[in-house]
């Protein structure tokens, strides 16, 4: 059995000469995706040379596997797409992971890379303590993390969502407090915030449909493959 594509996204996903359908691999546009390429290469999903043309805008590419294509969407609709059965593989952070929990999304295979952290901070001038209050505003991507978060400290974080510039957000008073992405605190310190606490550290997942990993046995060898060169990958750094 295989997912009827068509079905569930209303349009064709294309038929292969073995008349299995075609697997749709989604990948996130940004710093991910640099680290995925040789991952995914050693996997065999090796894309069209149209993929690296920067001028490109197409969106949906072939691959040198007959059955497979890949679709390069933003991070967070990696998710959305595998979740709902539209693409049956795909690379994202573990943050998307969380943010969304969606049931349908199985994220077999830390792949070790695109690590960073989710963070809370604030100006540095700014001395207020989150735990002396019991309302925030805060600004973020992740509301249901954030919300998730403060919860936990009985606290009730009134989430404003941007999508970027994030830490603009204390200094114009959007918000007192920000929840983002922190790599080296470098964008932090340049505009004048200080991280005051991690609340998960991420790294890059291969998520799966759950139903396309039960019912077509080519997504859970790609889980297979892509799981056998982490732990190779994992050895060569213990070594």
């Amino acid at each position: 059995m295989t997912i009827n594509q068509s079905d569930a996204t209303g349009f064709n996903s294309g038929e292969t000469t073995s008349g299995r359908g075609q697997l749709t691999f989604a990948v996130p546009k940004g710093r991910i995706l640099d680290e995925a390429l040789p991952v995914m290469g050693r996997a065999g999903v090796v894309p069209e040379d149209g993929f690296h043309d920067k001028a490109n805008r197409s969106l949906s590419f072939d691959t040198t596997r007959e059955d497979m294509r890949l679709i390069r969407v933003r991070a967070f609709d990696v998710a959305t797409f595998v979740a709902h059965g539209a693409a049956q593989v795909g690379i994202v952070g573990s943050d998307v992971v969380e943010e969304f929990d969606y049931a349908d999304l199985y994220a077999p295979v830390d792949l070790d890379f695109g690590h960073c952290r989710l963070s809370v901070a604030r100006l540095a001038s700014d001395p207020e303590e989150s735990s002396n209050v019991s309302h925030l505003r805060v600004a973020t991507k992740y509301p249901s993390l954030t919300a998730r978060h403060f919860e936990r400290q009985g606290i009730q974080a009134e989430c404003v969502k941007l999508n970027g510039a994030m830490e603009l957000a204390p200094s114009l008073g959007l918000a007192r407090q920000i929840v983002d992405l922190v790599s080296t605190g470098a964008t932090l310190k340049q505009n004048g915030l200080v991280e005051t606490q991690r609340i998960i550290d991420i790294s890059a997942r291969l998520i799966v449909n759950r139903a396309a990993l039960k019912t077509d046995p080519r997504v859970a060898a790609i889980v297979a493959t892509f799981r056998a060169d982490a732990e190779l990958r994992a050895q060569g750094k213990a070594a």
